[in-house]
């Protein structure tokens, strides 16, 4: 069910670390992977502690994108098809 995923982005450590704390949230830092994690119990727009494919989304960025606002759509922003976690879209899929 879409509504219970929430998109995460897994962010470039190298820019992640130098990015200062009054930079927007998350814009222009690299999107190395796009996640997919189970909503928290209770918390629909929170991540759960891992993702579909296992990673910690400790310090992964939730996306604005939100799957089930999107019917017909991929579960994940059409911009970053070329970076989405194959494991979990697999998961996803099935």
């Amino acid at each position: 069910d879409m509504s219970e995923i929430v998109v995460v982005y897994e962010l470039d450590k190298a820019v992640a670390t130098s990015s200062s704390p009054g930079t927007p949230s998350g814009e222009e830092r690299p999107v190395r992977r796009v996640h997919a994690a189970p909503a928290a119990p209770g918390a629909p727009s929170s991540t759960g502690p891992r993702t579909l494919c296992g990673r910690d989304t400790f310090a992964m960025e939730t996306a604005r994108w939100n799957p089930s606002e999107h019917p017909g759509a991929s579960w994940y922003p059409a911009e970053y098809e070329s970076v989405v976690c194959p494991e979990c879209d697999a998961v996803i899929e099935t």
